[in-house]
């Protein structure tokens, strides 16, 4: 029962979103719809976060101190001023400057939480001229969703995915630019357990793999102060997004000191990651002129990447960034794993003789919002035989030079209720693949790995190579073995022997049938 209620709660709230944006239609731009909800989201949230712990501060009978910063900031709560309380916002909805109220409300808020520094529209609103009366409806509707209700909900991922998903047609985006998936995420970090270390996010997006990571922490009993954060994101609004992404669960991270491309303005230039979790565009075109980044020392003595997808160049990019111990996983297109395009092939070739490749993984399609691209992740370390860092000091962490695991998960996950075109990882797939990666390495507290025909297979250097060092899964893990419903060959023979008989005759009766009717019209022959 209470799956069902989370469920019908989210498909109102995400119609809310909907009815929100929709008031605006006809006066902003669809790409702009995402960003001014966004922002007046995150203004309600910080809100009513705010007004939660000032009214805890009552409760506990520390009214004086309700206007004591540093008993707001003690909990991750941005102290709000007056005039940029959604409650003040609220209230002068209806008047003709409203969009410069809620431009200063912004600007306030950032100028007072050194956390926000850089994330905030500024003079956004102002600039779009909103029409005023469209403006106040949309707050009234933002009004009526309570951001702090869930304590673990994504409030500001979950928006940008659904905008993002509502409005990718009509602004042209690519499938790899899209929000990634929760399960998806969930699943990376599942797999390479960022306990402690440095991890890092080369096109971070809107921050969902370093919220992810974080969570991953704290619901293992770790403490998020062991990890530290890197990241970089070259859209402007969205790298914005993600420093409110971080700043609203209190989470220091270093994304750079502007929005950046990766490969032309590397903003973490001596950066060794512990982890490497990313979500890159998909096969990004002309992402580099013919005679640019051609002697780029991030390509490490592999072929310089094509111009026609950057891919590889995302590849070669996180393997220049891992530490000696690191480990890398990342979601690609299926047609990365076994491409041949202009030089791709060799540098795969060369990624797997100088055994980088732990596993590969292809994912089930309809994974993504609005597009049935499907999808497989990669995981790369460095060093197969290392000491495990990721927490498991109890574990052998066999060694494994010379092996990659592949896992066929396209078979799993599970249609999003209420939705004909979505799929999920359910919480059991994900535990399943995570497990049998974690008892390949060595590091399961039960249970020892076994290759299992349809699912998954521990694969030597040398299979790869007489595959042509294709790292599709469907190649080496078989089909799956078929039950043995104990019913004896002979029976099973003459069962399908005569109903095929049967079908002859109904055959033959069908023919008959359709000449005496073609002869009834005259057209016999």
């Amino acid at each position: 029962m209470a799956k069902k209620a989370t469920t019908k709660k989210q498909k109102s709230f995400e119609q809310t979103l909907w009815d929100t944006a929709d008031k605006l239609r006809g006066t902003v731009e669809s790409s702009e719809y995402k960003h001014v909800v966004l922002s007046l989201i995150f203004l309600k949230f910080i809100s009513d976060k705010f007004e939660e712990r000032r009214k805890e501060l009552d409760d506990e009978g520390k009214g004086a101190y309700v206007d004591m910063v540093e008993f707001y900031n003690m909990k991750n709560v941005f102290y709000l001023p007056e005039e940029s309380r959604w409650s003040f916002i609220q209230k002068q909805a209806k008047q003709e400057d409203i969009a410069v109220k809620i431009d200063t409300a912004l600007h306030t808020v950032e100028k007072n939480n050194k956390a926000l520094r850089g994330a905030l529209p500024d003079n956004y609103f102002s600039r779009l001229g909103l029409d005023q009366s469209k403006l106040a409806a949309l707050i009234d509707s933002i009004n009526n969703i309570d951001t702090v209700e869930d304590k673990e909900e994504d409030v500001v991922g979950r928006v940008y995915e659904y905008f993002l998903g509502k409005f990718a047609a009509t602004e042209g985006k690519g499938g790899g630019e899209f929000y990634t998936p929760k399960c998806v995420v969930n699943l990376i970090a599942e797999m390479i357990e960022p306990y402690r270390g440095k991890i890092y996010d080369p096109c971070c997006g809107s921050g969902g793999m370093f919220v992810q990571s974080v969570k991953f922490v704290e619901n293992h009993q770790g403490n998020k102060k062991d990890i530290s954060i890197y990241g970089q994101e070259q859209t402007g609004t969205t790298y914005k997004l993600a420093k409110m992404n971080l700043a609203i669960r209190g989470i220091a991270g270093n994304l750079g000191e502007v929005p950046a491309d990766t490969f032309f303005k590397d903003q973490h230039e001596d950066l060794k990651a512990d982890f490497i979790m990313a979500n890159p565009p998909f096969n990004l075109k002309e992402w580099r002129a013919t005679d640019e980044l051609t002697d780029d020392p991030r390509w490490g003595g592999y072929e310089v990447p094509p111009t026609g997808n950057a891919n590889y160049g995302w590849i070669l990019h996180m393997v220049s960034k891992l530490s000696e111990h690191g480990v890398a996983g990342f979601v690609l297109a299926n047609g990365s794993m076994s491409t041949n395009t202009k030089g791709e092939g060799d540098i795969r070739k060369k990624l797997i003789e100088n055994d980088l490749v732990d596993c590969m993984i292809a994912l089930p399609g309809q994974l993504f919002y609005t597009t049935p691209i499907e999808v497989c992740l990669w995981f790369l370390t460095k060093n197969k035989k290392a000491e495990n860092i990721t927490g498991h000091s109890e574990s052998n962490h066999r060694n494994r030079e010379g092996e990659t695991l592949f896992i066929d998960a396209r078979i799993m996950g599970q249609m999003v209720e209420g939705s004909r075109t979505q799929k999920e990882l359910t919480k059991d797939d994900i535990t399943e693949i995570a497990h049998t990666y974690h008892a390949w390495r060595g590091e399961a507290k039960d249970g020892q790995y076994e290759d299992h025909p349809g699912f998954c297979k521990a694969t030597t250097l040398d299979e790869i190579k007489n595959n042509d060092f294709v790292l599709t899964p469907g190649r080496y893990v078989g089909a799956a073995e078929i039950e043995d419903d104990g019913v004896p060959f002979e029976e099973k023979m003459a069962d399908l022997t005569q109903t095929l008989y049967r079908q002859m005759a109904e055959s033959d009766r069908l023919d008959t049938v359709i000449r005496d009717n073609l002869e009834a019209l005259g057209y016999g022959g």
